[in-house]
């Protein structure tokens, strides 16, 4: 067992009662001998394109989304059939209730633009304190119109159009896609009963840490040890895999001699296939060394995952709300909203046809969002994937979708602190932006700057991109913040550069298609489109040539 763990499972225990020891099993062995190996499908199950997993859970063998089965619902839930709606929303909400209520009536009924102003300036501050102790009460099933004002900002359906109505009860309701996209009661709901841990802010005082708490932190920790463990071992068996194949190839190709009954000579391209199949099975001999110590890794680090999950398990179901860490969330939750829409953006809370024009198409719904990702991983082919000791490994971030009239998404938190191997990031998109796709891409760009920068630590001035990235910034003496002119960059990138329309600065650009590459379609498609592209193609084949790359 990791020492570590060994430790603090020992220190969590001597606090408690006592406990027996747990020794974790293992269905399979390993000494570094290969013959002691399970097979892949053993190890890892079946080639095949895997079932859609938990939302929750990390499946760093997934090698894209799944396509949606549905992007709206055939009949539209009656939300807004009920005549209590508003009533229902507000109810119970104490004198915070009635604060929202009167502000909203005088801005409803008010016809002097400044006093509508001074209104709507009251009702932002009102909402929020309503939707504060509705989230209190999210551990138990709430009123459809409580968790629709979490969910979409709605409060009052007068103040939606009747075909807005309708649009928002087209919306999917539960997740039937296993991505980790989550409406903002979904999300307050997990932080609530302890299946997700409150987001990361140095402006919030945690809360007290219990037993079980320390136990979680240590469970992700071994997780990620796990997860990194497998993601290493497959990469490397799969490496092995292709070069068999390569090397039964050049084998047939030798061993074949068309015409004059078998007797005729090797010929220049099946002689130069020998020296290939020496170099292939050297390769494949290293790779067969680094098997058996991949295996023990992965042996160990399930072994400590095990024993830390039993320990977790024998403390009992995480049954009560955590009302401390729902109330951090919350505010945590405000701060992401006011990033998202800005200082001179749209902070009025309420969904209401005064502000809103778009159609379904132009919502940030789980199903658009997912899809909009999808495209944008189809360019940036590594847009969510984290490299752990030389593998990359795709991780798709926790999405958390704001009923706001923001047009930035944010990236909150890069990974977690005690996995930094294979847990998700969390960025944050806006529902109601002007423009979708250019909302979910400056989220993934702000992820893609604020992961290399965290992973680089001190040195982010100097390695990887945002280190080529920042010397071109200071050498053109720029001021602002680099992240925005970054961001700015990664969305030309995405939309323009892909196309072919080079509006990028040269420098810029060099830096994007080494470090942020574009998928081998994009790339194969771009080298025919003028000189600029034909270099940066070229670049990578030599690259490649002299293993640089």
């Amino acid at each position: 067992m990791d020492p570590e763990i060994a430790s603090l499972l020992g220190d969590i225990g001597s606090q408690g009662s006592a406990s027996r020891k747990i020794v974790p099993s293992s269905p399979v062995r390993g000494n570094g001998d290969d013959t002691n190996l399970p097979d892949f499908t053993q190890l890892f199950g079946p080639t095949e394109e895997p079932p859609q997993s938990k939302a929750d859970e990390v499946d760093i063998s997934r090698k894209g989304f799944i396509p949606l089965k549905k992007m709206e619902e055939e009949s539209p839930h009656p939300y807004f059939a009920d005549p209590q709606f508003y009533q229902k929303a507000l109810g119970g909400e104490g004198e915070s209730a009635q604060v929202l209520h009167a502000a909203l009536a005088k801005y409803l009924k008010a016809t002097d633009s400044n006093d509508r102003s001074l209104y709507r300036q009251k009702i932002i501050p009102a909402f929020w304190n309503v939707l504060e102790s509705v989230s209190a009460k999210l551990g138990s099933n709430i009123p459809d119109p409580k968790r629709l004002m979490l969910r979409f900002g709605t409060l009052l359906p007068n103040m939606l159009e009747e075909d807005q109505r309708q649009m928002i009860c087209k919306i999917v309701d539960k997740n039937e896609t296993g991505e980790p996209v989550y409406y903002l009661d979904e999300w307050l709901k997990d932080i609530a009963l302890g299946v997700m841990k409150p987001s990361i802010t140095d402006e919030i005082k945690p809360t007290k840490s219990t037993d079980q708490d320390r136990l979680q932190n240590l469970l992700t920790k071994a997780q990620g040890r796990r997860d990194a463990a497998e993601s290493l071992l497959k990469s490397r068996i799969q490496e092995r895999l292709a070069h068999e194949r390569a090397l039964k190839e050049k084998v047939d190709a030798i061993v074949a001699h068309p015409g004059q009954d078998g007797l005729s000579p090797y010929t220049d391209s099946q002689k130069k296939m020998m020296s290939d199949v020496g170099e292939i099975m050297r390769n494949m001999v290293k790779i067969d060394k680094e098997l058996g110590k991949y295996f023990e890794e992965l042996e160990t680090s399930r072994a400590d995952f095990l024993s830390v999950q039993q320990k977790l398990n024998a403390m009992g179901p995480n049954t009560t709300v955590n009302s401390g860490a729902v109330a951090q969330e919350f505010e945590t939750i405000r701060q992401m909203s006011k990033l998202c829409v800005g200082r001179q953006g749209n902070h009025f809370p309420i969904l209401s046809k005064e502000y809103f024009h778009g159609s379904l198409r132009d919502v940030g719904t789980r199903e658009n969002v997912l899809s909009v990702m999808a495209w944008i991983e189809a360019i940036d082919a590594t847009a969510f994937s984290r490299s752990y000791r030389n593998t990359l490994n795709r991780i798709v971030p926790y999405v958390i979708l704001l009923p706001s009239y923001g047009d930035f998404g944010i990236c909150w938190e890069p990974f977690d602190k005690y996995n930094r191997a294979t847990s998700r990031s969390r960025i944050v998109v806006p529902m109601y932006p002007k423009n979708l796709n250019n909302a979910v891409l400056t989220a993934v760009g702000d992820l893609r700057w604020q992961v290399a920068k965290e992973k680089a630590s001190y040195y982010w001035m100097e390695e990887g991109f945002t280190g080529a990235y920042y010397q071109w910034f200071t050498s053109l003496k720029l001021r602002g913040d680099i992240k925005e002119y970054f961001v700015r960059d990664y969305i030309t990138w995405v939309t323009k550069e892909s196309e072919g329309a080079a509006k990028l600065d040269k420098e810029v650009r060099e830096i994007f298609w080494r470090f942020l590459p574009f998928s081998a379609a994009i790339k194969d498609k771009l080298k025919n489109r003028g000189f600029i592209y034909q270099e940066l193609y070229k670049r990578d084949r030599n690259r490649e040539m002299s293993d640089g790359y």
